[in-house]
């Protein structure tokens, strides 16, 4: 899902991009702001994915807008003026809209914000899978059992013990549920109740409270209930 707000003193402007976007199930309306000083205020207390910026704005123009901010995001510029179009890049804007611009265009601009967007939570996840661990110990009585993260199902409180399930056994730990989120990557694995983790890649369906991996229903927090939200909400 890619949030978006528009920024731009053109009523007009805000119904001609929202009409587009409604044709677009990945786009997210958040936020019109009819100027800059409008914009910099919601962007203080909120994250956004995307801004359709307008250039000529009173008080503030929209590349002056960009220059206040320290890090912003992607930017796709729509103006009638051609001849703003380097600066733009220079200030590593997405696309620029000339208008009017035609739905076609629209679209192409926004492939190529979602293909930006992909790129950059893969390097992310790549990234972070080569500082994960590919292997943990377990602690069975006088034994410690190494085990590959990929192979977890869930995890289980179970008094003083963690039960970890995979799908051929069981090995029950003298460990603490907490401690296991201090070692598995968070990327991998979500708290979804006060005595269940989950190993995400391994659900196969969320219905109602409940989460199931492979034969087993796993309970969904009343407290976790947003966090496991944002698997689907996306």
């Amino acid at each position: 899902m890619i949030r978006y707000i528009i920024v731009d003193d053109e009523i007009a402007a805000h119904e001609i991009i929202t009409e587009y976007a409604k044709e677009l199930p990945q786009l997210h309306f958040v936020k019109s702001c009819y100027n800059a000083l409008e914009a910099i205020t919601y962007l203080h207390t909120h994250e956004v994915d995307l801004i359709f910026l307008d250039i000529n704005m009173p008080k503030l123009s929209g590349f002056d807008f960009l220059k206040t901010l320290k890090t912003y995001p992607k930017t796709i510029v729509t103006s009638a003026y051609s001849e703003y179009a380097l600066e733009g890049y220079d200030l590593n804007i997405s696309d620029y809209l000339l208008k009017p611009f035609s739905f076609q265009r629209f679209l192409s601009a926004i492939q190529k914000v979602s293909e930006s967007m992909l790129k950059v939570s893969y390097d992310k996840n790549m990234t972070k899978s080569e500082e994960t661990p590919s292997h943990i110990f377990l602690k069975d009585e006088k034994k410690h059992i190494q085990v590959k993260i990929t192979d977890i199902l869930f995890l289980e409180a179970y008094g003083n013990y963690v039960k970890v399930h995979f799908d051929d056994q069981v090995i029950i730990t003298h460990q603490t549920l907490s401690s296991f989120t201090e070692v598995l990557p968070t990327h991998q694995f979500m708290r979804v109740h006060k005595s269940f983790m989950i190993a995400i890649h391994k659900v196969t369906l969320i219905e109602g409270n409940r989460i199931t991996i492979a034969e087993h229903k796993i309970p969904i927090g009343q407290t976790y209930k947003n966090a496991v939200s944002t698997l689907y909400h996306y």
